[in-house]
């Protein structure tokens, strides 16, 4: 029997359960979202330009989802609402929430998606580079080891001319929006772990629910309010219902994944999470490749076994010193 009272045989299904539901929800959240990238609609053949407006409409579907959820946690009594930090805690990181992952999205007029990918799972790259250069912090040779591999990686798939299947090839602004991307997740990575530090009792869900509030109201006042985005986004899906059918799903995969990432954290913790979300981006690729005839040259190859290299043997790492710490 395990500690929390599983056999064996349940803890291994339920870990295969959180790994399907998060395979399953973002590979095919991938195939649609670059679907969405590349596709041509209509006998105009037009391109769908507002991909930016993606992480508006995926926010407002995970506020529905969490808050339904949630309402139904706290009224069976599961979620004691004292424990919950304030709904208006996460204003701060639903700004960089919405500004970081709309760069990610733009990024893909630039450069492929299987690129993006790659360039997005680098995260620990600037984190390492600031947490030197600002903070004076120190880290062990294997991490340095690990953010040399990725960085090489990035580099070595980079080299590759840009796609024409893109709208404006521009490799250079593509990755540099996808770093800007990692920058703004660095910071709201951080204000998220500074509410669950002064709320430790406080439910993912909630998290969830309110940060999904935050950049859902963010996303609707730039689109409707300070530009024509929302309107275009109705015009074009009025005029082409195979793209509402894109962002329906691609949305709802969105929301189911999330689900299944905080299940997983909190049931094998963050490590695992971790190490599977890591292998679920290089499965992203592979069936990028597979599934939408993105075919990768062998130094891009070689740039995706390094990167996913040095992301591997930085979460072992992780995992070693968090099994040294528990044994002490």
């Amino acid at each position: 029997m395990t500690s929390g009272g599983r056999t064996t045989l349940g803890t291994a299904l339920l870990l295969l359960f959180a790994v399907a539901g998060i395979y399953c929800s973002y590979l095919t959240q991938g195939i649609v979202h670059e679907h969405l990238a590349i596709k041509r609609y209509g006998e105009q053949q037009e391109r769908f330009r507002n991909l930016e407006a993606l992480n508006g409409a995926q926010a407002l579907t995970c506020f529905v989802w969490a808050w339904v959820i949630l309402q139904a946690m706290v009224l069976s009594g599961r979620v004691a609402t004292a424990d919950l930090a304030q709904w208006h805690s996460y204003w701060r990181a639903g700004i960089t929430n919405s500004v970081g992952p709309a760069c990610g999205m733009v990024a893909l007029k630039n450069i492929t998606y299987s690129a993006q990918v790659l360039a997005k799972s680098c995260k620990m790259v600037p984190v390492m580079l600031m947490g030197v250069l600002l903070h004076g912090k120190r880290y062990t040779t294997l991490e340095y080891m690990c953010m040399g591999l990725i960085g090489l990686g990035v580099a070595a798939f980079a080299q590759k001319g840009s796609s024409r299947v893109v709208e404006s090839p521009n490799a250079t602004l593509g990755y540099t929006l996808c770093f800007i991307n990692l920058a703004f997740d660095g910071y709201t990575n951080a204000a998220q772990d500074a509410i669950n530090e002064r709320h430790r009792k406080s439910s993912p869900i909630h998290m969830m629910c309110w940060m999904n509030f935050w950049t859902a109201l963010y996303y609707s006042a730039y689109m409707f309010v300070l530009s024509g985005t929302g309107m275009h986004l109705v015009d074009f899906c009025a005029r082409h219902p195979d793209a509402l059918v894109d962002i329906v799903l691609f949305c709802i995969c969105g929301a189911v994944g999330q689900l299944f990432i905080f299940f997983t954290i909190k049931t094998f913790g963050s490590l695992l999470n971790t190490l599977v979300c890591t292998t679920r981006k290089f499965f992203s690729i592979l069936l990028s490749v597979m599934w939408n005839g993105n075919p990768l040259l062998g130094n891009q190859w070689l740039g995706v076994g390094m990167v996913f290299a040095g992301l591997l043997l930085h979460t072992l790492g992780k995992t070693k010193k968090h099994v040294k710490k528990k044994a002490e």
